[in-house]
């Protein structure tokens, strides 16, 4: 069978790699918001969800050793599904949050380990040339589905709970999910290139079949961490990674239930449907751009040039949840153009985060050092989020914006403790 050719699977994969995620870190709120749950309940519940890629690094060796990436893929796609079709059976019943809640860490874990094993496939099936080509192809369709999963679903439910029963509203999402996995899997199964050997007792050459070692794995992985912690500045590194979106950690927990809480409660009193549309795609628009803009100056003038603009970036545009919170207007472009400029000064600012990622795990090991830099970045999203509800529950929705706002001095002064060599990110003259 002739392999086929990129473009063919490529968009699909990373669509489907980007929507378990935004279920489990977006629609999860709005889900849960709309379900009566309070803030700090459903803050502290679906934050503890990051957990999966917080460890992501601990069970990424055995990926290759147990099965092939392509099974782990075509696998983790049909366990998602399952765990979108348990929330959409469930959210009608009586035990709608525990079971919610299992599947959905059933979805994480899964997510977490497609993740691993869609980037690995990724690079094993695609040469250089072609990973390079397609590596704006993955992001956008990666970006589309963050569209799809926290607009048009989150709006797709909006729609269906006007008629008056909500837990119907997002069953129905969630079965268009299972759906959608349902597809993804059969057709990954068959599109996707068979580019890796047999590891198994069916392998055709058994003298090729790798052999894994539990203890040589083991090894390498203390080695990886030896390595981790032995690097330059690791106490200011890892305070950088845990505490530069300290901030955003909180306010990416509270802005849903700010626009969906009723103006008399301190919100906006905004429709699921509207907040579909200002969130989930005014928001990733200028998320998208800001990343854009990020990438190209980077590209231009090196990274150490732009840092602190984009430090200033990702901090001062929270700013405008403390005039949405204090004014709460009803005026649709007022409330979509800040929301625009606060997503598009985070992804501006977070361009200078993931390069500094790369810029410290460069070296011996470094996509090991790598994953083990997105964990630490899955802790800095998961402990601050855990208490941004009841933060918010305590002080209400215009003081903790303020709070959010003041917390950007850590932002800062973590910042302030790195050492950038001022040629890197810059593109090397021919």
């Amino acid at each position: 069978m002739k392999k086929a050719k990129p473009y063919l699977w490529v968009p699909s994969l990373y669509f489907a790699e980007a929507l378990p995620y935004v279920a489990v870190m977006a629609i999860s709120t709005t889900m849960y918001k709309k379900m009566g749950l309070s803030n700090t309940d459903l803050a502290l519940y679906t934050s503890w969800l990051y957990l999966p890629w917080v460890i992501k690094p601990l069970w990424s060796p055995f990926i290759d050793a147990i099965r092939t990436k392509r099974w782990w893929v075509i696998t983790m796609q049909l366990l998602i599904g399952a765990g979108c079709a348990g929330i959409a059976f469930t959210l009608p019943t009586a035990l709608w949050l525990k079971a919610s809640l299992a599947f959905f860490w059933l979805i994480a874990f899964s997510s977490a380990t497609h993740d691993i094993a869609a980037d690995g496939f990724y690079i094993l099936a695609l040469d250089s040339h072609e990973q390079a080509f397609y590596v704006g192809i993955r992001s956008t369709f990666y970006r589309i589905a963050t569209i799809f999963g926290q607009g048009a679903l989150i709006m797709l439910a909006g729609q269906i709970e006007k008629n008056g029963n909500i837990p119907l509203s997002w069953s129905i999402v969630f079965m268009v999910m299972t759906g959608f996995f349902i597809i993804a899997t059969a057709y990954h199964k068959f599109i996707l290139p068979k580019v890796e050997e047999h590891i198994h007792n069916d392998s055709p050459d058994l003298n090729n079949v790798p052999v894994f070692n539990i203890k040589d794995t083991a090894k390498e992985f203390y080695k990886t961490l030896k390595i981790f912690f032995s690097k330059p500045q690791i106490i200011s590194a890892l305070l950088f990674m845990l505490l530069f979106r300290f901030p955003e950690a909180q306010l990416v927990k509270i802005v849903n239930p700010f626009m969906l809480d009723p103006v008399e409660k301190g919100g906006m009193g905004l429709e699921t449907e509207t907040v579909g549309f200002v969130y989930g795609t005014i928001g990733i628009i200028g998320l998208t751009l800001g990343g854009l803009l990020g990438g190209f100056v980077v590209a231009k003038d090196g990274l150490k040039k732009w840092f602190w603009w984009m430090v200033l970036s990702i901090s001062l545009p929270d700013a405008v949840y403390i005039y949405l919170g204090a004014t709460q207007t009803s005026n649709l472009f007022l409330i979509n153009t800040c929301v625009f400029v606060e997503q598009f000064g985070y992804g501006f600012g977070f361009t200078a985060y993931m390069l500094y990622l790369i810029y410290f795990s460069r070296g011996e090991n470094s996509t090991s050092v790598y994953a083990i830099c997105t964990a630490f970045m899955a802790l800095g999203m998961m402990l601050p989020g855990m208490v941004a509800g009841k933060i918010t529950d305590m002080i209400g929705y215009e003081n903790f914006f303020i709070w959010v706002m003041a917390s950007c001095i850590i932002t800062a002064g973590v910042s302030a403790l790195l050492k950038i060599d001022p040629e890197f990110g810059k593109k090397k003259p021919l």
